[in-house]
């Protein structure tokens, strides 16, 4: 079993012995319930991960940990970002859930014109955190030193400039009349996926995106649901540009 996975500042990680302590110490000490001797990983999930042991768990939330080596992972290639539309209810975060434990860079939450869902106020922020907070447990979950970041959500106008900087730029459209699994992918640089709301992606919404260079893609003969299809969107990319090699 791989060891588990906890976060920890930047300026922690080093080879030594490290406390970890607040809520990551808890989950550690009360949760897992670490004692000496168990292997251990301590990441700030920006790339660089501490690994050791555990030397001694203290009361309910300190845990001290003896790091012996220190890696940093380069960021991947291509980069992978998908711009997510809301979906209803907890299907944003069942999204962002899967799509980080396979893999994703990045996500983007979109207010499609068509979405149920819409974020606004303290109600849109509350909604933010819980992606934000959902890519970082499933980080963790999924042993992953760097973890994806949950932007700002965006605009069909906002989103412009992302695809039209992107080295390859889809929107996964069930009329598209080339799938993904044939489309030439560069092997670096950025690729942009916009995954649409249940309603589809609005005929205008689609003329702007390609202005912006992203054309339709077709993913399969069947039509996914928005909370599932950008994880199988993700899985399809990975394989295709070695980064699941």
């Amino acid at each position: 079993m791989t060891a588990p996975v906890f976060l920890a500042e930047t300026d922690r990680l080093a080879v030594g012995t490290v406390l970890l302590d607040g809520p990551e110490g808890r989950h550690a000490v009360s949760v897992r319930r670490l004692r000496a001797g168990e292997e251990i990983v301590l990441t700030d999930g920006a790339g660089t991960g501490a690994y050791g042991t555990v030397l001694a768990a203290e009361g309910k939330d300190r845990l001290e940990v003896a790091v012996t080596e220190v890696r940093t992972e380069a960021e991947p290639q291509p980069r992978i970002t998908v711009v997510q539309a809301l979906p209803k209810g907890d299907r944003g975060e069942l999204a962002v859930e899967t799509m980080t434990e396979t893999g994703v860079d990045a996500v983007v939450p979109w207010t499609a014109s068509r979405c149920v869902t819409q974020w606004k106020g303290e109600r849109g922020q509350k909604s933010l955190a819980k992606w934000r907070a959902t890519a970082r447990e499933a980080g963790k979950q999924s042993r992953r030193l760097r973890f994806p970041i949950v932007e700002e959500p965006a605009t069909t106008r906002q989103l412009t400039p992302l695809l039209s900087g992107a080295d390859f730029a889809a929107v996964l459209h069930e009329e598209g009349s080339e799938p993904l699994a044939t489309a030439e992918l560069p092997t670096d640089g950025e690729i942009v996926l916009v995954i649409g709301p249940e309603g589809g992606v609005s005929p205008e919404e689609l003329a702007a995106f390609a202005e912006a260079g992203a054309k339709p893609y077709r993913l399969g003969p069947s039509v996914l649901r928005t909370s599932t299809a950008g994880t199988a969107a993700v899985a399809l990319l990975l394989g295709r540009t070695g980064r699941w090699s």
